[in-house]
């Protein structure tokens, strides 16, 4: 027996209903970084970097002889541009830091203390099987809103998308 009252789906899809779609498209982050914190990492990143990011910055992380925010220097990953960490999170909305193992602690520590003063989000993105980087986890656990330990390199592209980077 056909019902006189439209379904919800018939309703939704009406032109009365339309006026209360939102057309524009979800903005993607404004500025996001991500930092590839040890050389396998970084061979990550460079490939990531490929993909088809808005406005990504991607960078290698290095030590310097000063310490917390002194103590991390960002390379571009080609290699020939620097700058600093606090240069770098100027205008940032969301930091992804890779790490495959213990080398970069460091730096994460750091880089997650620095994100946490300036409130920018931070995700941690630790690849690799077994406990090669517990150190870095456990660098970036009070930091990290996400952290995500995998053996699957296509995790980092999945999570800059969820995070719209």
């Amino acid at each position: 027996m056909p019902t006189i009252y439209p379904s919800e789906s018939a309703r939704a899809a009406s032109a009365r209903e339309a006026r209360y779609r939102i057309t524009a498209p979800i903005r993607p982050a404004r500025n996001a970084r991500v930092i590839a914190l040890d050389p396998r990492a970084a061979t990550v990143a460079r490939r990531i970097a490929e993909g088809p990011w808005a406005a990504a910055g991607f960078y290698t992380c290095e030590v310097t002889s000063g310490t917390g925010e002194d103590g991390v220097l960002l390379r571009g990953l080609d290699g020939t541009t620097s700058t600093t960490l606090a240069d770098a999170l100027t205008g940032t909305d969301v930091v992804v830091v890779i790490a495959t193992d213990d080398s970069g602690r460091a730096q994460a520590a750091a880089i997650g203390k620095s994100c946490g003063a300036r409130a920018v989000m931070t995700a941690g993105l630790v690849l690799g099987d077994g406990f090669e980087a517990e150190d870095a986890v456990a660098a970036l656990r009070p930091y990290a809103r996400v952290l995500l330990l995998s053996a699957d390199e296509s995790d980092v592209f999945e999570l800059l998308t969820a995070l719209r980077v």
